[in-house]
C-alpha cells in the first residue's frame, strides 16, 4: 500500500542531513531544494547545519510533525529513528541506508524488525538500500540525473538504484522523457507488485503516464504482478521489462545485491508473454522499446527503410526480418515517378537509398510516397552526417513529417558527434532518436508482437475433474507408475498409445491389447534411451521375447512396457512447477531433438487457446508441423489440444511437479502420447 504521504507529502524530514553534497543526506537536500519542493524540509543532524530552504533540527524529537522521512544513517540506527518518526506522524519512509538483508543474517533480522514496525503503523517504506523516488511533487533521490517531470513520460520501477541511474542517463540522451521513478532496493515491504497496484488503481486514461519500464531482480507475488500488469495493459498501458538473475551466476549476483532469488529465464519469458510485457535483455534494448512506445503505434509488419547509408539499411533489414517483420519490395510500376525526383543512382525498391547527395526536399518526397503507399505500415529514416554538410534542414523536414504523417516514422540519427548540435535541437522538439538501427529493428518486432496479446480468459477443456483429483489424492509422492500415469491422462482425455506392462515373459504372448509392430521399453531407469532401454519395430513374437530378455538385464529394470508402434514425427509437451509462479508448460519437437535443438516455447498454466496457438507457431520447427516441400503436415489441432489439456491438468492437480509427454508421435491423422512421466509432491 502506497500512502498519500509517500506520493504527496506536506513535509519531509531528512535524517542524516548534511551540508556535504557528496553525501546522500546532502545531495538529496540539494535535489529537493533545486526542484522547488513546496513543503517544509527538516534537516536532521546533531551537528549544526545552515542550509537555505530547510529547517534545521538537531534531533527528531524537535520536529512538530512530518509526513515523509528520508533516512540516510547507518542501518543499526534506523529502528530507533523510525519509531520516533512514527510518533511524529510519519507514515512514509524512504530508506537509503544499506547493511540490511543484502549484508547477511544480522542485516536480515534488522530488516525484518523494521518492516514489522512500519507495518504496525500502517505506513509505507521504500527500500532499504535504494536511491529514492522522483515524482511531480518532490525529487527524493541522492543521485543525478534528475529528469524534469513530464506527465506523458515513462514511469520507471527499478530494483537497483545504480541501474535506474544508468537507464536515465542513456535514455535522456535519446530524448526519452520520464514521469515517476521508483527505486525499490531490497523491496522488503513495498515491492514492484505494490507499486504496480498503485499505478493500476489510480490510473486515469489520457492523464496518467501510459508507459511503464521495469528493472526487476525479484518478483515476490507473481499472481498479484499478473493481475495488475494485465489490468494496466487492458487500460492501454505499454510495459517493457528487464528481469536479471535468471542464470545461476546472475542469480548469485542478484542475491548478494538485494537479497533476491534467481528465477529461470523460461518462467520469466512465460510470465511476461502472458501479461503482454515486452521482454528486454539490456538497458539499450529497454530504452529502444520505450522510445517505440513513445511514437505512433505501428499497425502492421511492413516497414519502409529510407536511408542514404547502405550498410545501415542492410543491418536494419536483417534485424527486422529475422524477428518476424517485413521489408517488402516495392514494385517498379509504383516507383517510377518517385525515382524521377531523386538523384541518378538512387534505389527505391526498399530499402529506399537516396544516396549521400540526397536532400531534405527529397527525403520529404520519399516519406510522402510511403505515407500514401498502402503496402507500407511504418517508416524508418536513417540519416547521419559524415561531417561534410549541415543536416539541420533534413532533421527539420523529419520533425515536420513525424507530426503530419498518420503512419509512424522512426528516426535513426547515428551521428552523435558530427551532428551533435542538430540532434539536440531535434530532441528539444519532443522527439526521440534511435542511435542504433539494430536495436530499433529488434524493438519494433518485440513491441509489435506484444500488441497481439488478446488477454483471453483461459477456458479449461472438458475433462473428468473428479477422477483426476481421486487419482492424485490416492497417490504417493514421487514418480507415478505407468498404469497410474495412463489413468491420469485418460481422465484428462489425452490420447495415449495402447500399452501393457509385463513382468514375466509368459505375459507377453497373452496380450491382446496391442498388435505388431511393437515398441518395448524398460521400466525402472528414469532415462530409458540413455541405457538402451527402448527397442523399436518388433514385428513378431520371437523378437518380442528377445527384446524382453534384453531389457530386463538392464540395471534397475523392474518391468517392461509394451506399446503399439505408431508412425510419425516426434513432438513434445511438458510442464514443471516453479514455486509461486505455478506451472510452466512447454512444447516443441520431441525425442532426442528436444535437448539437441532446444526449440521450445512456454506459457504459464492455464492457457487460452490463442496462447497455445502462439506457442506452437513460434517454434523454429513449426514448418515440420505445418508441412513443407510437398510433405504432409502434422495434426496441429490435436497437438494444440494436448498442450491445452496439459495446462488444465496441472492447474487442476497442482501437486504435479513434473510432467513429460516425450515423445508425442504425430502424423496427419493423429497426435498420441507414447511416453509419459509424472511426478507429484503433496
Amino acid at each position: 500500500m502506497l500512502t498519500s504521504q509517500l506520493i504527496s507529502p506536506n513535509s519531509i524530514a531528512v535524517v542524516g542531513a548534511s551540508e556535504n553534497r557528496s553525501k546522500p543526506g546532502g545531495k538529496v537536500l540539494q535535489n529537493l531544494i533545486d526542484a522547488k519542493y513546496q513543503g517544509t524540509v527538516y534537516a536532521v543532524n546533531k551537528k549544526p547545519l545552515n542550509i537555505e530552504g530547510t529547517v534545521y533540527v538537531s534531533q527528531i524529537s524537535e520536529i512538530p510533525s512530518v509526513d515523509l522521512a528520508i533516512i540516510a544513517i547507518p542501518a543499526h540506527q534506523c529502528i530507533d529513528a523510525v519509531k520516533q518518526l512514527i510518533e511524529k506522524g510519519a507514515r512514509a519512509f524512504i530508506i537509503f541506508s544499506a547493511g540490511f538483508s543484502e549484508a547477511g543474517a544480522e542485516g536480515k533480522s534488522l530488516e525484518k524488525k523494521l518492516v514489522e514496525i512500519i507495518n504496525n503503523a500502517n505506513a509505507t517504506m521504500i527500500g532499504p538500500n535504494c536511491i529514492g523516488i522522483i515524482n511531480e511533487n518532490y525529487k527524493g533521490v541522492f543521485t543525478t540525473p534528475v529528469p524534469e517531470y513530464d506527465s506523458s513520460g515513462c514511469e520507471l520501477i527499478s530494483s537497483s538504484g545504480a541501474t535506474a541511474v544508468f537507464i536515465m542517463e542513456s535514455a535522456l540522451l535519446t530524448g526519452l522523457k520520464f514521469s515517476n521513478i521508483y527505486s525499490i532496493g531490497n523491496a522488503s515491504q513495498t515491492g514492484v507488485e505494490d507499486i504496480l497496484e498503485y499505478m493500476d488503481t489510480h490510473y486515469i486514461p489520457g492523464k496518467s503516464p501510459a508507459v511503464k519500464l521495469l528493472y526487476l531482480e525479484e518478483i515476490k507475488n507473481p499472481f498479484k504482478f499478473i493481475k495488475h500488469v494485465t489490468s494496466l495493459r487492458k487500460k492501454g498501458c505499454r510495459i517493457a521489462a528487464i528481469k536479471s538473475g535468471y542464470s545461476e551466476a546472475g542469480g548469485r549476483a542478484a542475491s548478494s545485491h538485494t537479497g533476491a532469488l534467481a528465477t529461470s529465464d523460461t518462467v520469466i519469458r512465460a510470465l511476461f508473454s502472458k501479461c503482454g510485457i515486452v521482454y528486454c535483455s539490456s538497458r539499450d534494448e529497454l530504452i529502444a522499446v520505450a522510445s517505440v512506445f513513445q511514437t505512433k503505434e505501428l499497425k502492421g509488419k511492413n516497414i519502409a527503410i529510407i536511408t542514404h547509408a547502405g550498410g545501415s539499411a542492410v543491418m536494419l533489414t536483417d534485424a527486422l526480418t529475422s524477428n518476424g517483420m517485413n521489408v517488402p519490395n516495392i514494385p517498379a510500376a509504383f516507383t517510377k515517378e518517385l525515382l524521377s525526383k531523386l538523384n541518378a543512382g538512387s534505389s527505391v525498391a526498399n530499402p529506399i537509398d537516396f544516396l549521400a547527395t540526397g536532400t531534405a526536399e527529397q527525403l520529404g518526397v520519399i516519406i510522402d510516397f510511403c505515407e500514401n503507399y498502402d503496402a507500407i505500415d511504418g517508416m524508418v529514416v536513417v540519416f547521419g552526417s559524415p561531417g561534410l554538410f549541415n543536416v539541420k534542414d533534413v532533421y527539420e523536414i523529419l520533425d515536420k513529417k513525424i507530426s503530419t504523417c498518420s503512419k509512424p516514422v522512426f528516426p535513426v540519427l547515428p551521428s552523435l558527434i558530427n551532428a551533435e548540435k542538430e540532434i539536440k535541437l531535434f530532441l528539444s522538439k519532443g522527439r526521440v532518436n534511435f542511435p542504433d538501427e539494430v536495436n530499433l529493428g529488434k524493438a519494433l518486432a518485440h513491441v509489435f508482437n506484444s500488441e497481439l496479446v488478446l488477454f483471453e480468459k483461459a477456458m479449461l477443456p472438458e475433462m473428468d475433474f473428479a477422477a483426476i483429483r481421486s487419482i492424485i489424492n490416492s497417490s504417493y509422492d514421487g514418480f507415478l507408475n505407468p498404469d497410474v500415469c495412463r489413468e491420469l491422462l485418460d481422465a484428462a482425455r489425452i490420447s495415449m498409445a495402447k500399452q501393457k506392462i509385463i513382468t514375466d515373459i509368459r505375459q507377453l504372448t497373452k496380450t491382446e491389447q496391442v498388435s505388431y509392430p511393437l515398441v518395448m521399453k524398460v521400466i525402472g531407469p528414469v532415462h530409458k534411451t540413455e541405457v538402451g532401454g527402448v527397442i523399436l519395430n518388433i514385428i513378431n513374437e520371437q523378437q518380442a521375447v528377445e527384446a524382453f530378455t534384453q531389457l530386463m538385464r538392464i540395471s534397475g529394470a523392474k518391468s517392461v512396457l509394451v506399446q503399439e508402434m505408431i508412425q510419425g514425427e516426434e513432438l513434445y509437451c511438458g510442464a514443471v512447477k516453479q514455486g509461486d509462479f505455478g506451472h510452466v508448460v512447454l512444447c516443441g519437437l520431441g525425442g532426442i531433438f528436444l535437448e539437441l535443438l532446444n526449440d521450445t516455447s512456454s506459457a504459464l498454466a492455464p492457457m487460452s487457446r490463442q496462447e497455445v496457438i502462439t506457442m506452437v507457431e513460434s517454434l523454429k520447427g513449426y514448418k515440420l508441423i505445418e508441412g513443407y516441400r510437398n510433405r504432409n503436415g502434422l495434426n496441429k489441432e490435436m497437438f494444440i489440444d494436448i498442450i491445452m489439456r496439459v495446462g488444465a491438468l496441472v492447474h487442476i492437480a497442482p501437486e504435479i511437479t513434473e510432467l513429460d509427454l516425450n515423445p508425442i508421435i504425430a502424423n496427419e491423422m493423429q497426435a498420441v502420447a507414447v511416453d509419459v512421466r509424472i511426478r507429484i509432491e503433496k
